[in-house]
């Protein structure tokens, strides 16, 4: 099953792609190579000043937030006067209260973290009861007045309210009120719509504005909609944080299972890794009938039972998990689903069911390498705290950043339509101590977007170069470590005796500048897809057909050009590691090379990545599957372990992402070193000849797949029959 002939026939291949495309000179023999180079010279040192200086700008940036801005800005809100509800003199008033809560929720969503052109003050609590300044009038009731902290409503008498609501320094009316971030947004609007109502039909006092406008039943309703949606919406997320407050231990546990399960499907793995791919194959093929067959079960179950759930619009449907499970209609969409998939892993193993012997073959050499070099499974943690770093920093950077602007007033008078209606549209900067406006001088929001804005893209823009360079360090030093094994004629005698250690110095010390220059241009790639992303947001609502085409049109073709970058980039900086070339050198060896064997590259290394895929698959299946029945409490030994939930679903979500995630760090160690021993792979065929001169470093089972061999005696076996001798 896992002849030859295949491998025959991708070499043919790959000498008609030589003869059809000029892919470069092969790579000549050099008897003093014997492996990554350590006499070697600094490269890129241009990309590595500018890197440093870029660096040093972002610094610069870092500290003009850390001195001028506040945070605080950004969590708590701030009220007409530019004080901060919460903090300092508002010590004991943390919400903030909006005096005509129509205006804000006209704005939509965007009230609730952003100003709106209505008085807003700070307020111990919201309101829980309503109230309306005719009504006070008429009661000649001075009691529940909400005014601004200039005014004092202990000495209000009746006869000012009217004064005081007409020059907007008291609330012409509120409502019930619920705090949301802070901000006070009316209570569910059906509440709302039902009071409103009654006081119309009752023949008590509406709720007017202090223009004197009715707010009827209707206008409140279609003015609380968004709040409303935005109420409800931060309902279910409480609960969904409840859910991983209570099961947070367990989310723990389960995370610590993945990663035992992922280290010992790699010593598994080095062990026996062709049973295990194939035990992985089969398992995956179990695992999807098992669903095709349980899904298939619960929705005959279901129709034998007629049950007459059906599709809808309601609230249940659109949140209760478990309503989802009552329909047979979703039984059915998982079988055919599930089914489907089973057919398309067993075509794609059909055809390629040959190639998987290679990829094997390729697997257990990396294997052995990760068996001689055991901290490499140990390394992919280092980068990943170093990304958590460079992301922990600039989230408090762009925080400090977005908090330096100075608070900036305005006019919020009015002008009035032919229709009637008030709009806000006279907004002029004014200072809150100008007498000519008086109190309609009132904070809206904080200014500096002349330069808050140009930090931030500066700052997003460096996000993506630090991290592109993080990531790159990881690749080079596991490639150098990789490329130190396989270029080791005696394994393990000719293995370095630390690998990694040299690798990251070579990295650090001599190939910076190729570093920032390949995550430079990774990073430019996606800096301008973010660009893209937020010209096809404002396009969204726009009528030009033939710009929004474009526009997804460059985004499809920068997110192919960002995958080439990607794999371009991996292949150089294995290139770099093993022979110290400058960046723009290494990718056009890496990339002629690959040409040259262009079938050999995309049939193994993606074939490759497929079965890797599988075990990641499986692992992440695995772990799933059992917090799946663990927080359904269907394992009665730990039944009294699962705590009570509002979705279950939510920490089985949240384990089988977090279960993928740690897979995927894992096994991007066995996909680095694959990559890298294929390289040197065709490298050593490109080199070599076999002969007593020009001796393959392959291993001996790359040798059988490709049927070649050393023609002289090879040291290791020598090694082996003389040991084999002094046992005897």
């Amino acid at each position: 099953m896992c002849g030859g002939s295949k491998v025959e026939d991708m070499e043919e291949d790959g000498k008609d792609v030589k003869k059809k495309v000029d892919a470069g000179e092969p790579r000549k023999y050099d008897p003093n190579f014997k492996g990554p180079l350590k006499n070697r010279s600094c490269t890129d040192i241009i990309c590595c000043l500018l890197f440093l200086f870029f660096l040093t700008g972002m610094v610069v940036c870092s500290i003009l937030g850390f001195t001028r801005g506040n945070p605080y800005k950004l969590i708590y809100p701030t009220d007409s006067s530019g004080n901060i509800c919460g903090l300092d003199s508002k010590a004991g008033k943390p919400y903030l209260m909006y005096f005509d809560v129509l205006q804000c929720a006209k704005m939509g969503a965007n009230a609730i973290v952003a100003g709106c052109p209505t008085p807003q003050v700070c307020v111990s609590s919201c309101t829980s009861d309503y109230w309306v300044y005719l009504e006070a009038i008429a009661t000649t009731s001075t009691s529940g007045l909400l005014c601004k902290d200039s005014v004092d409503t202990t000495s209000v008498t009746w006869s000012q309210i009217s004064t005081l609501v007409s020059n907007e320094d008291c609330a012409a009316y509120y409502v019930k009120n619920t705090p949301i971030v802070g901000r006070c947004v009316p209570s569910f609007f059906l509440e709302i719509t039902n009071y409103a109502a009654n006081l119309q039909t009752s023949g008590a006092y509406n709720l007017t504005t202090s223009s004197g406008g009715s707010v009827t039943a209707n206008e409140m309703t279609d003015a609380s909609y968004y709040l409303a949606k935005f109420y409800t919406a931060t309902q279910y997320i409480e609960m969904v944080f409840k859910d991983i407050v209570a099961s947070w231990w367990l989310l723990l546990v389960f995370a610590g299972i993945a990663m035992v399960t992922c280290f010992i499907w790699i010593i598994l793995l080095r062990w026996i890794a062709g049973v295990m791919v194939w035990i992985s194959v089969v398992l995956v093929f179990g695992l999807l009938g098992f669903a095709c067959y349980y899904s298939y079960s619960q929705y005959y179950e279901l129709k034998n039972q007629n049950s007459t759930a059906t599709y809808g619009i309601s609230e249940a449907f659109a949140l209760n998990f478990s309503y989802y499970l009552q329909l047979k209609e979703t039984w059915l969409a998982f079988g055919c689903s599930t089914a489907t998939f089973i057919i398309i892993f067993l075509l794609i193993f059909i055809f390629l069911v040959k190639r998987i012997c290679i990829a094997i073959e390729l697997i257990k050499e990396a294997s052995r390498a990760i068996g001689h070099m055991i901290f490499t499974l140990i390394w992919p943690i280092f980068p990943f705290l170093l990304q958590v770093c460079v992301v922990g920093y600039f989230g408090v950077s762009v925080a400090f950043i977005a908090s330096m602007g100075q608070a900036e007033y305005y006019n919020n008078s009015t002008n009035t339509s032919t229709d009637g209606v008030n709009y806000y549209l006279e907004r002029v900067t004014c200072t809150p101590n100008d007498t000519t406006l008086g109190s309609l001088c009132d904070f809206v929001k904080y200014g500096g977007t002349e330069y808050i804005i140009p930090m931030q893209v500066f700052m997003l823009f460096m996000f993506l170069w630090l991290n592109n360079f993080v990531i790159a360090f990881g690749q080079m030093v596991l490639a150098g470590s990789f490329a130190s094994y396989y270029w080791a004629f005696e394994k393990p005698k000719d293995i370095p005796h630390f690998p990694i250690t040299g690798s990251i110095w070579r990295a650090l010390r001599y190939h910076t500048g190729s570093l920032a220059f390949g995550s430079l241009i990774l990073a430019i790639v996606q800096f301008i897809r973010i660009v893209l992303e937020y010209l096809d947001h404002k396009l969204k609502d726009s009528e030009n057909r033939l710009a929004k085409f474009f526009v997804k049109c460059l985004k499809c073709c920068f997110w192919c050009l960002e995958k080439c970058v990607k794999f371009l980039n991996r292949n150089a900086y294995i290139i770099v590691a093993v022979y110290g070339k400058n960046f723009c050198s290494a990718a056009k060896d890496a990339f002629f090379l690959i040409l040259r064997n262009v079938v050999r590259a995309v049939v193994l290394d993606k074939l490759t990545d497929y079965v890797l895929f599988l075990s990641k698959l499986v692992v992440t299946a695995g772990v799933g599957v059992g917090s799946y029945f663990w927080f359904q409490g269907k394992i009665n030994f730990f039944s009294g372990y699962v705590p009570t939930l509002n979705f279950y679903i939510t920490p089985i979500v949240i384990v089988i992402i977090g279960t993928f995630l740690i897979t995927c760090a894992f096994f991007s160690v066995y996909t680095m070193a694959v990559d890298t021993l294929f390289l040197c792979f065709l490298e050593d065929l490109e080199m070599h000849d076999g002969s007593a001169e020009k001796p393959y470093f392959m291993s001996k089972g790359l040798m059988k797949i490709i049927g070649k061999k050393n023609k002289f005696k090879d040291p290791e076996e020598d090694n082996k029959k003389s040991k084999g001798k002094k046992e005897k």
